[in-house]
């Protein structure tokens, strides 16, 4: 009997009319990098494994696709190494090749590798697939696409406005209304974590405090607990989880909170500059917010950062995201190169909008004129026909 066939987990077919409705969100999200500035460029789908390792936190390294070496893999793994079953050992020795997480530390590599031909600053604009190995649920897949557009080499807080500014502006073509752009900062984290005096444990504060809205107030402290933040810490943190998100509440519990953190009050005066010139531009169906808990846990990012939410009508996680990030092409021998950039989410973007109704209704109508012949030498002529219209 013939195998039933299947595809991984976490991977999809798409129709006829999936693609074009993809096609859609893609063309739209192009055309506005394009308006904007942003140059295209692609990257390969795999990368050197150690170009992704230790760039994404101990979390995003865990769910990396590695690439198995050709050949008998196995033939250059030492006896011990093999018996120890230690995966830490043996994966270097195995696997030398992954699938890109994500296409920010590609870009960054990129940028270092051809720094002689790009002229400075540089907006880049890719379209590309992604690949986690993450649990899959409701709009988390294993495979699916970022539409990413980042600036380098400018420290101008004006590219975090202009990035707000494409955002909304792609939201407003897709007719997508109620969405949310949350902002904070990581020197505000930063601040955060040496006033509870935490200071030593900022990337497990961080990591916790981004999984608020899955785990919950309580989820959070616990995993805080956890990781060594000392319950004195976790107390003096703890107003801060259920702090109102709006802009005048924030910035005031901020500056009471980080009023001995200059790191902090760098932080603050970032994002004052930033909502102002937003507000002065002005947005047309996107709200912006301060959202003191977002944390984004992508160890890369220095200043400030965003994160997209649907509609308050969709149960759906976010739908983009990005941030500042003053050094990634250090790690690639390039430095003192800051960058910034966002990235839309294109799955959960097609998901909300199928869920709103929101993809015009003749979009997967390809036939706009059809022939009818009723023999051999009619269909020759109708053939003839149809080659003028093409």
């Amino acid at each position: 009997m013939a195998q039933k066939p299947s595809i991984p987990k976490g991977t999809r077919d798409f129709s006829p009319s999936q693609v074009a409705k993809r096609n859609y969100i893609f063309d739209i999200i192009k055309n506005r990098f394009q308006t904007f500035g942003f140059q295209p460029i692609e990257t390969p789908s795999f990368e050197n494994l150690d170009t992704l390792l230790g760039k994404y936190g101990e979390e995003g390294d865990r769910l990396i696709f590695k690439i198995l070496n050709s050949g008998d893999f196995l033939n250059k793994v030492d006896q011990k190494t093999y018996e120890a079953k230690d995966s830490a050992l043996l994966t270097p020795k195995i696997t030398e090749k992954a699938l890109r997480y994500d296409l920010t530390v590609p870009f960054a590599r990129y940028v270092v590798m051809h720094q002689n031909e790009i002229d400075f600053p540089f907006k880049r604009y890719q379209i590309q697939p992604v690949w986690r190995a993450d649990r899959p649920q409701k709009g988390r897949f294993r495979e699916f696409y970022q539409c990413d557009a980042d600036v380098v080499g400018s420290n101008s807080l004006l590219q975090e406005v202009e990035l707000i500014q494409l955002y909304d502006a792609v939201f407003s073509d897709l007719k997508l209304e109620g969405v949310v752009i949350k902002l904070n900062h990581r020197k505000i984290l930063s601040g955060i974590a040496e006033a509870i005096g935490a200071k030593e444990h900022l990337i497990a504060f961080t990591i916790a405090l981004d999984k608020l809205d899955k785990i919950g107030k309580e989820g959070v402290i616990n995993e805080m607990l956890q990781n060594g933040i000392s319950k004195a810490a976790v107390d003096k943190a703890t107003p801060l989880l259920a702090s109102s998100s709006s802009e005048k509440d924030s910035l005031k519990i901020l500056k009471d909170f980080l009023k001995g953190s200059d790191t902090g009050k760098k932080g603050i005066e970032e994002l004052e500059f930033i909502m102002q010139a937003v507000q002065e531009i002005g947005l047309k169906t996107t709200e912006l917010a301060i959202d003191i808990t977002l944390a984004r846990g992508l160890n890369y990012y220095t200043g400030a950062i965003l994160e997209v939410a649907a509609p308050p009508s969709v149960p759906m996680g976010s739908i983009g995201g990005g941030g500042r990030y003053d050094d990634l092409t250090g790690i690639f021998g390039l430095k003192d190169l800051s960058g910034v950039g966002i990235s839309f989410g294109l799955d959960r973007i097609y998901l909300v909008l199928e869920e709103l109704g929101l993809f015009p209704e003749t979009i997967d109508r390809s036939v706009e004129v059809l022939f009818i012949n009723f023999g051999e030498r009619e269909s020759l002529a109708a053939l003839k026909l149809v080659s003028v219209l093409r």
